[in-house]
């Protein structure tokens, strides 16, 4: 008999906990009766949201991309909580630059690139290889398993626009390391999954939002952390990378 899992009593990270989508991530899991650690800047909303939402959630200030920060934040987790089962990666960042300016005759900053992909491709990593330490002393369950890695890349990886190479660089990097490290974390009986959404830049949402097949409008927040319990789970979706995006292909 499959070995269904449930979300009630699960322990969950978020990074970029204290705004949408990790946000809307955090509110379901301890609706459902997990416990969360938010895992945002300090000047973020987290501590606020961490007191709205009760006993079963805490707040951990930290950049993604520093080593101190996320050690800090797992062990709060353990501190607080007992265990970690689950880290859904949300925290990221954003340029819409084009790789040059004719009119300016100004290339791309060489200093914004590396910054979308060291806070998107190694902040992801950084979070990933830190909390499966943790995960790796949970008991197993009957088919071994022992924890969840969600990641969080875009359409962009595979779509693109305009304005977005260092962004896409970055969701792209997700995606291709999602299949190694699910092959890496398997003997230890960990997960690792990416969603890709559809998600857009604010000056072109109301537009590309009648472009999207079905349902004809974009995605909510809610929809994403839906999709992230479900994921929590069901065992045997692994290594994969699952558009969110109502079919839309984004034009150039």
């Amino acid at each position: 008999m499959a070995n269904i899992r449930c979300v009630k009593g699960m322990v969950g990270l978020v990074t970029g906990g204290a705004s949408g989508l990790g946000r809307a991530t955090v509110e379901r899991l301890v609706k459902n009766g997990a416990s969360a650690v938010i895992l945002d800047l300090p000047s973020s909303d987290g501590p606020a949201l961490a007191a709205s939402l009760g006993d079963h959630c805490a707040f951990a200030p930290a950049d993604v991309t520093s080593e101190a920060d996320v050690q800090a934040a797992v062990s709060l987790a353990r501190e607080r909580f007992g265990k970690l089962d689950l880290a859904v990666n949300c925290a990221g960042i954003a340029v819409a630059v084009k790789t040059y300016n004719f009119k300016k005759d100004v290339p791309h900053s060489l200093e914004d690139f590396q910054r979308v992909i060291n806070v998107n491709i190694a902040g992801t990593f950084n979070v990933i290889r830190l909390a499966v330490g943790e995960m790796s002393k949970n008991e197993p369950d009957a088919d071994g398993h022992r924890g969840c890695i969600v990641n969080t890349a875009s359409v962009a990886a595979f779509d693109g626009q305009v304005g977005q190479a260092a962004y896409s660089a970055s969701k792209g990097g997700i995606v291709g390391m999602t299949l190694p490290i699910a092959r890496d974390l398997a003997p230890m009986g960990i997960r690792v999954v990416t969603i890709a959404p559809g998600d857009l830049p604010e000056k072109v949402r109301s537009f590309l939002a009648r472009q999207v097949p079905f349902p004809s409008r974009l995605g909510d927040p809610a929809e994403f952390a839906h999709l992230v319990t479900s994921l929590a789970e069901n065992p045997m979706i692994n290594g994969e990378v699952i558009r969110l995006d109502g079919a839309i292909r984004m034009q150039p």
